[in-house]
Formats: C-alpha cells, structure tokens, sequence
C-alpha cells in the first residue's frame, strides 16, 4: 500500500513538473519572440541605410549618364553651326558671284550652287533647333538629379548620425529580454530549450500550443488518438509531428460533453444485457402459459 501511495506521490510531481515546465516555456515564448524581433530589427537597420546608399549611387550614375549625353549633344551643337554657318557663307558668296557671270551655263550652274546651299542651311538649321532643345532638356534633367542627390546625401547624412544611437538602444533593449531569458532557463532541457527557440524562429514566435478534440492548434492537423492521449497525460514532452511545436492538453467543450469512463460504459451495457435477458424469460412464460391454455 505504501509503495502504492509512493509511486502516485511520483507521477504527481512528475505531472506538476511538466506542467511547470510548460509555464516556463509560455513566458520564454514570449521573450524569445521579442528578443527576435529585436535582433531581425537590428539587422535591417544597416540595410536600410544600404538601400538609400544604393539609390544614392543610382542617382549620381544617372546623372553622369545626363552630363555625358549632355556634353556630347553640345559638341553636336558645335557642329551644327560650324556647318549652317559654311552653307551660309556659301550661298553669300554664290549670291554675290550672280552679277558676275556671263553665259547662261554659269548661270544654271551658280544658280544650282545657291539652291544647295539654301538647302544644307536650312537643314543645319533644323538640326541646330532639334539639338538646342535636346540640350535645353538634359539641362533641366540634371538640375533635378542633381537636386535630388543633394536631398538624398542630406538624408543619408541625418540618417547615418541616428544609426548607432537606434541599434544601441534596441541592444540594451534585447540585453534586458537576455537576462530575463537566463533566469527562467535554469532547470529546462538544453536540447528542448535548442528545439524551441528554433521553433519560435521558423513559426512566428509560436513554440507550444494547445491540442484540442485532438487537432494541433498550431497547424490544424488531426493527430493520432494514442498521440494525443499521450499528450493529455502530460508525463513528457512532446512535439507535434507535423510543425515540430510543444505540445499540451486543452480540453474541448465537446470533449467534457462527451467524455465518460470505460467502467461507466461497462456497467451501462451490462444493464442493457440484463433489460434483454429478462424479455427473453417473460417471452418463454408467455409461451408455457399460452400451451397449458390449450391442453
């Protein structure tokens, strides 16, 4: 009787055990998820920074990209002008030779100079018009690149001087959750403790849920009668087979409703039983009687 009494005095303490490991692990939960969401924090701080530092460079690319097509539509101009200017000249000179000529054929042929030069000048012209407006527009283009690299360098720069003081605070922040963190770790199983803060990593910040009507909680799964009934009895740890969470008992209201005893059941269709055996003898006197009535 007294090794009876010793070995229930055993599994109450192992079941207050885990039940008090769980608890440990529901407040760990959430630390750890805080802690990591601190830490992911830390990290897109400096990627942060890198993005506007990438569109920096960007913008000071496209505007060397202006400042050269810039450059190269201005010796275009250049150009242009040398050239309207030479078709000018050339018409002027044609024009001044006319009252010098004295054959029809130097006509025809000084007449036909003037016409393609007032030809090569007015299309220089149009060329100079098209490369002017060209330039007219990489000019504006750049004031605003260069205008726009102005303010992103300004922004950097004011972004560049808050950087330490945000990550430093969020470290002294994440250092706290640390300390809290090494307090209630005492007495958990490193192996667990590796699984589940994995866990809470990979399922956003969710490391132990419930089973309910024997459904995981965490993923929605059915899992096994036996499984789950391990669960319910709460001697260990265990993880679900499907999204590797902790796992503890929450009982259903349909669960409670429908829940009884195997020993209820028993005494519930022995009664039964027992309703049909006496039928069966009052089925056999109505017979014994029905015959002495016909003797």
């Amino acid at each position: 009787m007294d090794e009876a009494l010793y070995i229930i005095d055993l599994e109450g303490e192992s079941i207050m055990a885990i039940e008090d490991t769980f608890e440990k692990l529901r407040t760990l939960q959430d630390i750890l998820s805080e802690k990591i969401r601190l830490e992911q924090e830390i990290q897109e701080i400096p990627r942060i920074l890198t993005t506007q530092e990438e569109l920096l460079t960007r913008l000071k690319k496209t505007f060397i990209e202006k400042n050269q097509e810039y450059e190269k539509t201005k010796q275009s101009q250049a150009e242009y002008k040398n050239l309207l200017a030479e078709a000018e000249a050339a018409r002027e000179r044609a024009e001044k030779n006319m009252d010098a000529i004295s054959t029809q054929r130097e006509y025809e042929a000084l007449d036909k100079e003037i016409r393609d030069a007032s030809e090569r000048e007015a299309q220089f012209r149009k060329d100079l018009h098209r490369e002017e407006k060209l330039l007219g527009e990489l000019d504006e283009q750049m004031k605003q690149s260069a205008s726009l690299i102005e303010q992103q360098e300004l922004d950097l720069a004011e972004r560049q001087k808050g950087i330490e003081a945000e990550i430093a605070e969020k470290n002294k922040q994440a250092a706290v959750l640390a300390e809290k963190e090494q307090k209630i770790i005492p007495g958990l199983d490193q192996e667990v403790l590796f699984k589940f803060e994995r866990i809470i990593r990979n399922k956003m910040g969710r490391g132990i849920v419930a089973i309910k009507g024997g459904v995981c909680m965490g993923c929605r799964m059915i899992l096994p009668a036996q499984f789950a009934n391990n669960v319910r009895e709460g001697e260990e740890i265990v993880f679900c087979p499907y999204c590797s969470r902790i796992l503890f008992y929450e009982e259903s209201d349909q669960e409670a409703h429908d829940y009884f005893d195997d020993d209820d059941a028993g005494s519930l269709a022995d009664l039964d039983d027992m309703d049909e055996d006496e039928e069966d003898e009052e089925d056999e006197d109505d017979d014994r009687v029905s015959m002495d009535y016909d003797d």
